[in-house]
């Protein structure tokens, strides 16, 4: 059976699959990322991981994998790719493609920059089916987007499209290690939302799934924490929806999991804040935790349908 590797590296463990042309997800595996072994320990566990994957596709399905994918957190080149930098995991200029390539005989390698390759997954086959053009926005320690257009993923001129948690959204407000201040993701990211409860709560442990617990049992600190995350989010999402007019609004990542206690007062809040704009279609992401990785699969598919990209991708 023809199928491709995928993998999803994060800061502190890497999801993998093996991928058939339908998508569909024939074996999966997880591993520790392990970076406190130092980056090049990294690199070697991902090579290593993408081989046993190899091994096991050969076995399995008669057949070594026609070509991999690979989404990988921090700044990406991925039209060379090579993994520039990434602040978790110690990472700066890593060829990346070159390195898996050689270890899987020569095999396609496509490098995707994480939050983009979940996106281009929920935007082809989970949320955002069908709509011609979204945006993906995953609430986790940090905020990202993706910018989705016919089915494919715009990076932008230098690879930072889609940085919507660095739109000021609280002028001189909260330092961001950016270096501005009053950054959407120090106000409205599942890490602040932690942050801020445990300070109104008292409870240093306490984090956002104790927030939205609180929220659903009338805890009025809660709500007003909530409630600020709320519309620093909103504040947000309309200047991203008035420059980009998406068709769809995905909204992802573990502060998402919250379901409607999100949900209802978010779609509230950014329709008291549109005036001429259209108001998308605002949904929760339908992948999971599986986005990254069948997007790297689709990632891997998309150079098999192209053979001069295929060509370029074994030869460079």
């Amino acid at each position: 059976m023809r199928h491709v590797i995928a993998l999803d590296v994060g800061g502190t463990g890497m999801k993998a699959a093996l991928v058939g042309a339908d998508g569909d997800l024939l074996h999966q595996a997880r591993r520790a990322t392990g970076r406190e072994r130092g980056p090049d320990a990294v690199v070697g566990t991902i090579l290593d991981f993408a081989a046993e994957l190899r091994a096991y596709g050969e076995q399995r399905f008669g057949e070594p994998a026609s070509a991999a994918g690979l989404a990988v957190p921090g700044i990406v080149d991925a039209q060379h790719g090579i993994a520039v930098y990434s602040a978790n995991l110690g990472w700066r200029d890593v060829p990346l493609r070159r390195l898996l390539g050689d270890r899987l005989g020569g095999v396609p390698v496509a490098l995707g920059h994480d939050v983009r390759t979940g996106g281009l997954a929920e935007g082809r086959i989970g949320a955002g089916r069908g709509a011609d053009r979204f945006l993906f926005v995953p609430l986790g320690t940090g905020i990202a987007g993706a910018i989705g257009i016919n089915g494919g993923v715009e990076e932008g001129a230098h690879g930072f499209a889609g940085e919507i948690g660095h739109i000021v959204v609280r002028p001189g407000g909260t330092p961001c290690p950016c270096g501005q201040r009053g950054c959407l993701e120090r106000f409205a990211s599942a890490a602040a939302v932690s942050q801020a409860w445990a300070t109104a709560s008292g409870d240093p442990q306490a984090d956002a799934a104790d927030c939205a617990k609180a929220v659903e049992s009338g805890d009025e600190r809660a709500v007003r924490v909530w409630q600020e995350a709320v519309d620093a989010l909103a504040d947000g999402l309309v200047t991203a929806l008035t420059l980009l007019d998406p068709r769809t609004l995905i909204i992802g990542g573990g502060l998402a999991e919250a379901g409607e206690t999100l949900f209802t007062p978010l779609r509230a809040a950014v329709e008291r804040r549109v005036t001429f704009q259209k108001l998308p279609s605002l949904v929760p992401a339908a992948l999971g935790d599986t986005a990254g990785c069948l997007g790297a699969g689709l990632l891997a598919w998309d150079l098999l349908a192209t053979p001069s990209t295929v060509t370029s991708e074994v030869t460079t």
